[in-house]
């Protein structure tokens, strides 16, 4: 599955810009910066919320905020199709994942480079999606940490052992040179930002994205 950032979109055109990849993405990615999790200011409900009210978009919203179980209901109650917070953030994992889900949103759960997994492990079922950042989270445009392999194979152990279908998504440096490693690792989520937008046809890239990360699928 395809989910692209809207981080290296032009924001000022958010709307036009999501409607843009929508129809060929799996899902749309969008990154909710506070300036206190992370150093940098993106966008929060208010914006979005005409998005999640658009049953044709798939809004996979990741939280880069502190304090996630005061603002990540909202918007899972406001129609996102699923809702990632950070474990660094969160003072109680579990019971947010568990009231995502009574509002209608799979619910992720994200770490940074230098978290490890334990944590993802005790939540086991509760969870939908991990999220495995492949760069400080932040800003778009870095580079792809190639060391993140080990823990994407780590995340694919963990979403095997669950009993439901949980997700692995990879978020970082993702594009046509990275995919089929994280793909090979066994991420099946792939978030890419730079890549599509930047891209002359963000259309194209998103399919040949698609491509490459379905040939490795094939080919195990």
């Amino acid at each position: 599955m395809i989910s692209p950032s809207v981080l290296n979109a032009d924001l000022s055109r958010l709307a036009e810009e999501v409607a843009r990849i929508a129809p060929v993405s799996d899902m749309v990615h969008l990154d909710v910066m506070d300036n206190h999790f992370v150093p940098n200011l993106t966008f929060g409900l208010p914006v979005i919320e005409p998005l999640l009210r658009d049953e044709r978009i798939k809004a996979d919203c990741h939280l880069m905020i502190d304090d996630p179980e005061r603002w990540a209901p909202a918007y899972a109650a406001a129609g996102a199709y699923s809702v990632t917070f950070h474990l660094e953030a969160a003072a109680d994992p579990a019971k947010l994942c568990s009231v995502l889900r009574e509002q209608g949103a799979r619910a992720g759960v994200a770490v940074k480079p230098g978290t490890g997994l334990e944590q993802v492990d005790v939540l086991g079922d509760l969870v939908d999606m991990i999220l495995v950042m492949t760069v400080e989270p932040g800003f778009g445009g870095q580079s792809f940490m190639s060391d993140m392999l080990p823990k994407i194979r780590k995340a694919r152990q963990l979403a095997d052992r669950a009993d439901g279908d949980v997700w692995v998504q990879v978020d970082g440096g993702v594009g046509p040179e990275t995919i089929e490693s994280c793909a090979e690792a066994g991420a099946n989520v792939f978030v890419a930002g730079s890549a599509v937008f930047k891209s002359e046809d963000p259309a194209a890239t998103i399919e040949r994205l698609r491509a490459l990360a379905a040939g490795v699928t094939r080919e195990h």
